[in-house]
C-alpha cells in the first residue's frame, strides 16, 4: 500500500506522523497534555496492522482501564475495519495477565479454573488468619494487612523476597509470615488476588524461559499506554515481554505522573532510554487544547522540576486571557467568588457544563456544595460522591440522627456494627425479630434484649455498651454544643479509631472529611436544623443530562478538558500537600507540582486560581501563606484578581514568580490581614520553603502581640458581640454573649 497516502494518516502533525510511521525498535511516545497522544497510538496500531506489519493477534495493547480499551478497539475498528475484532491482547494490564495465567496455571500451583477473589474476599481470608495467629484485629486491622501485601506485590516482591523485617512492627513482626500464610492458603482454594495475576505472571515468565520466548515471538509490537503510570511489577511484566530488542513502544507524559501514592513509579519512564538504548524518543508538544497564556503559565510552573525528560509545549492562535490569581478572605469568600464567576459566565452564553472546579482533597467540596444548593446553581461531582453522600459522612449522620431521634432504625442498622462490634448477621436478626415482635424501635430493643437471654453473652454486651453510649449522647445533647458533641461521638464510638489504624491511602482522607463535617455543623443553631440542612441537599434533583457546574479533584480530572477551570485552595499546606511533603520529601512536592500542571492544562481558555488569607481547617482557623507553586508561575501569563473587600497586586520577586499582598478594606467589614503584609516583607522566605532531611518545613509567621486586652468588647462576624478573656499571641479566648467560649485569632475580631 502507498502509506503516505492512507487516510489515517491524513491530518497528523509531524512529530505525531513520525510517531505513527516509526515502528522498528524501541520508541518512548513523549506525548505533552493535549497534543493528541491518543489519536497517534489509535493511528500506529492501525498502521501496523493495515500495512500488515502483523496480525490482530500479535500485538500487545495495554491500557489501564477497561475505558480506555474499548475506546482504542472502536477507534482502531473506525479507521481499518473489523480486523480490530481480532485483537485478542488488547486490554488492562489485569485482564492480559489473568489470560496469560490461566494459560499457566499449573506453574503457579493452581488450576486454570482458578477464582479472583475481590476485596471483601480477601478480607475474610486474612482475617482468619489473623485470628488464627492470635493477632488483635483492633491494633493490626486486616486492612492494614492488605494494603502492605498490595503493596509488595505492586513491587513485585513474593514472600521469599522478604526479611522478616521487612514486614516492620505489624503483628509484631508477623507480616511477612502472614503474606506467606495468605499466599499458600490461596493455592489451597484455587484462587488468586488481583496483584497475582502480574505477580504470578512475571514469575511464569522468569522461570520458564520456553514460554517467555513463544511470548516473545508471538508479540511482534507492544503498546503501552500511560506508561508514567505503571509500577514496579507492570515494568518489570513489560520490559521482560518485550526483551533488549522488541518493538515496544510507550506513550506518556512524565510531567502527568500524579498516582504515586498507589504505586506509580515515574523513574519507569524516566529511564526508558537507559532500559532500551538506542529508544527513539518522540516528543508531542503541539498543543490542540489550551490557549498560548495557559500553555506559558503551565511551562513555566513544570519547569521547576527536576526529575523530567523536558518538552515545551506550543500551540497556535491568539494568545488568550492570562491566568487570573485571587486572593481571597476565606473559605466561605472563596466559594461565593467561585459561584458568582460562574454565574456571570453563564449569563454571557458559557454552558455550566464547560467549567470545573478542580480541588486538591475532598473536603474542599463541602462549601462549594453547600454554597451551589443555597444559590440554587446546578453542579455534579465527578469521581466519586457529593460530600454529603460519601460513606463515612453518611455513617456519621446515622450516629447523629439516632441521638436526635431514637426511633430511626434506618439509621440504627446502618451503625450497628460500624466499627465492628462483633455482632454477626444472625445477632442482627435476633435483634430486629425481637423488635418487630415487641413493637419497638431497634435501640429501644437493644436495650431490653441486653438483659434477656436471646443473644450470646458476647452480642448482648456489644448492645448493651451500644445503648448506653446512646443514653450518654442523648443526655449530652442537652447542654453540649452540636459540632463538640458530633466530635465526642466519633471518637467514643470508635469511628476515628478505626480510620486512625486504616493504613490505606483513602482512609487519611476519611478522616479529614469527618473533621470537615464537623466544621460545617457550626454554621447551625442546632443539631436538628443541621439535620434538616443535610436532607434537603441530599433530596437534589441528579439528572445528570442537565447543565451543571462540574466539581471534583485534580486526580480525578486527568484526561478530561474544559473550558473554564477553576482552582480553589492554592496555599502552602493544602497545596502543595503538606501531608505528600512530609511524606515523601522533595519526590512528593514534585508529584504535587505535576499535578498542579495537570490541573491547568485541563483548560481549554480560562484558569483562574484562587487562595484565601485564611483558611478553617477542621475547626480552626489558620493564617495560610500562597502556594509556592503561584510563585513558579511565569509573571508574563498571569494577572492578579481582585476579590470583595481586597486588592491584588502582583510583583516580581527574584525568581520571577508571582505573588499578592493585601491591605485593609472596609467592604469586608474592615478586616486587616497583617499576616499578608508580613509575607510581603519576606516573600523569598515563602517563596520556595527549605527542605531539611528530604522533608517539607512548615512554614512559620513572626509571632505578633495582639491589639486587643482581657476585657475588652469585641465583634466577631460569626459568634457576635463577646468580651475577651485570655490573650495568647495573636489568639483570643472570648466569651461571645450567645455563642459561648470560643478561640478566634485577633484579626477576624474588631472592637465593639
Amino acid at each position: 500500500m502507498n502509506l503516505p497516502q492512507a487516510s489515517y494518516l491524513a491530518g497528523l502533525n509531524p512529530a505525531q506522523t513520525e510517531a505513527v510511521e516509526t515502528l522498528d525498535g524501541a520508541v518512548l511516545m513523549l506525548a505533552g497534555a493535549g497534543t493528541g497522544k491518543t489519536r497517534a497510538l489509535t493511528c500506529r496500531l492501525a498502521h501496523i496492522l493495515a500495512g500488515h506489519k502483523a496480525q490482530p493477534w500479535q500485538v500487545l495493547a495495554v491500557t489501564f482501564t477497561n475505558k480506555a480499551a474499548r475506546e482504542m478497539k472502536e477507534r482502531i475498528g473506525a479507521l481499518i475495519g473489523s480486523v480490530v475484532e481480532g485483537m485478542d491482547w488488547l486490554g488492562t494490564f489485569h485482564a492480559i495477565g489473568a489470560k496469560m495465567l490461566r494459560r499457566h496455571a499449573e506453574l503457579a500451583g493452581l488450576k486454570s479454573s482458578f477464582t479472583i477473589l475481590d476485596a471483601d474476599d480477601q478480607l475474610r481470608l486474612m482475617k482468619q488468619l489473623l485470628e488464627a495467629e492470635h493477632v488483635d484485629d483492633k491494633r493490626w486491622p486486616a486492612r492494614t494487612l492488605a494494603v502492605i501485601i498490595d503493596n509488595w506485590k505492586n513491587k513485585g516482591l513474593r514472600p521469599g523476597d522478604l526479611k522478616a523485617s521487612d514486614g516492620g512492627e505489624f503483628a509484631n513482626g508477623k507480616a511477612v509470615s502472614l503474606y506467606r500464610q495468605y499466599q499458600e492458603r490461596l493455592k489451597e482454594l484455587n484462587a488468586a488476588d488481583f496483584g497475582d495475576l502480574l505477580l504470578e505472571t512475571l514469575n511464569v515468565l522468569r522461570e520458564h524461559e520456553d514460554i517467555l520466548a513463544e511470548y516473545r515471538k508471538r508479540f511482534r509490537y507492544i503498546l503501552v499506554d500511560e506508561y508514567q503510570d505503571t509500577n514496579v511489577v507492570q515494568y518489570l511484566w513489560l520490559k521482560l515481554l518485550a526483551g533488549s530488542g522488541g518493538n515496544l513502544c510507550v506513550v506518556g507524559d512524565d510531567d502527568q505522573s500524579i498516582y504515586g501514592w498507589r504505586g506509580a513509579e515515574v523513574e519507569n519512564i524516566l529511564r526508558f532510554e537507559r532500559d532500551f538504548p538506542g529508544a527513539k524518543v518522540i516528543r508531542l508538544e503541539r498543543n490542540y487544547r489550551s490557549t498560548p497564556a495557559i500553555l506559558g503559565a503551565a511551562s513555566g510552573l513544570i519547569a521547576a522540576n527536576q526529575g523530567r525528560l523536558g518538552k515545551t509545549l506550543w500551540t497556535e492562535g491568539e494568545e488568550g486571557e492570562k491566568v487570573r490569581v485571587q486572593g481571597i478572605y476565606d473559605g466561605e469568600e472563596e466559594a461565593r467568588a467561585i459561584a458568582s464567576d460562574a454565574e456571570d459566565l453563564h449569563r454571557r452564553g458559557h454552558p455550566y457544563a464547560g467549567m470545573a472546579i478542580l480541588v486538591r482533597a475532598g473536603f474542599q467540596m463541602r462549601e462549594f456544595e453547600d454554597r451551589f444548593i443555597a444559590i440554587g446553581l446546578p453542579y455534579r461531582v465527578i469521581g466519586g460522591p457529593r460530600f454529603y453522600e460519601r460513606a463515612e459522612i453518611r455513617d456519621a449522620l446515622a450516629y447523629l440522627r439516632l441521638i436526635a431521634q431514637g426511633d430511626d432504625d434506618l439509621a440504627f442498622e446502618r451503625i450497628v456494627n460500624k466499627p465492628k462490634r462483633g455482632l454477626g448477621d444472625a445477632s442482627v436478626q435476633t435483634l430486629q425479630t425481637y423488635a418487630r415482635a415487641q413493637g419497638l424501635p431497634l435501640l429501644a430493643a437493644a436495650r431490653e434484649i441486653a438483659s434477656t437471654d436471646e443473644l450470646t453473652p458476647k452480642a448482648k454486651a456489644s448492645l448493651r455498651d451500644l445503648a448506653a453510649s446512646f443514653a450518654r449522647w442523648s443526655e449530652a445533647a442537652k447542654a453540649l454544643p452540636h459540632p463538640d458533641l458530633a466530635e465526642m461521638v466519633l471518637d467514643e464510638c470508635g469511628y476515628t479509631a478505626m480510620l486512625k489504624a486504616d493504613k490505606s491511602v483513602e482512609a487519611p482522607g476519611k478522616l479529614d472529611n469527618l473533621k470537615e463535617l464537623v466544621r460545617s455543623m457550626e454554621g447551625f443553631e442546632n443539631l436538628a436544623a443541621f439535620l434538616e440542612h443535610v436532607s434537603l441537599v441530599m433530596e437534589i434533583d441528579r439528572n445528570e443530562n442537565e447543565d451543571k457546574l462540574n466539581l471534583m479533584t485534580m486526580h480525578a480530572a486527568k484526561g478530561l478538558e474544559f473550558d473554564t477551570v477553576f482552582l480553589p485552595g492554592w496555599e502552602e499546606g493544602l497545596f502543595p500537600s503538606q501531608r505528600s511533603m512530609d511524606e515523601n520529601g522533595t519526590k512528593g512536592l514534585e508529584e504535587e507540582r505535576r499535578l498542579a500542571y495537570v490541573g491547568l492544562t485541563r483548560a481549554k481558555k480560562r484558569v483562574r486560581i484562587f487562595f484565601a488569607a485564611n483558611r478553617r481547617v477542621h475547626g480552626s482557623w489558620q493564617n495560610a501563606l500562597p502556594s509556592r507553586f503561584l510563585n513558579e508561575l511565569p509573571t508574563k501569563y498571569v494577572e492578579a484578581g481582585t476579590s470583595e473587600g481586597f486588592a491584588a497586586s502582583p510583583f516580581r520577586d527574584n525568581t520571577g514568580g508571582f505573588a499578592a499582598t493585601y491591605g485593609s478594606s472596609g467592604a469586608s467589614g474592615g478586616y486587616a490581614s497583617p499576616g499578608w503584609r508580613r509575607a510581603e516583607a519576606n516573600r523569598a522566605a515563602y517563596a520556595r520553603p527549605p527542605l531539611i532531611e528530604g522533608k517539607a518545613t512548615h512554614m512559620a509567621t513572626t509571632d505578633l502581640s495582639s491589639q486587643f486586652k482581657p476585657g475588652d468588647r469585641i465583634f466577631h462576624q460569626k459568634f457576635g458581640y463577646g468580651k475577651v478573656r485570655i490573650i495568647d499571641g495573636n489568639k483570643l479566648t472570648v466569651a461571645f454573649d450567645k455563642a459561648g467560649e470560643k478561640k478566634v485569632i485577633d484579626q477576624f475580631v474588631t472592637k465593639a
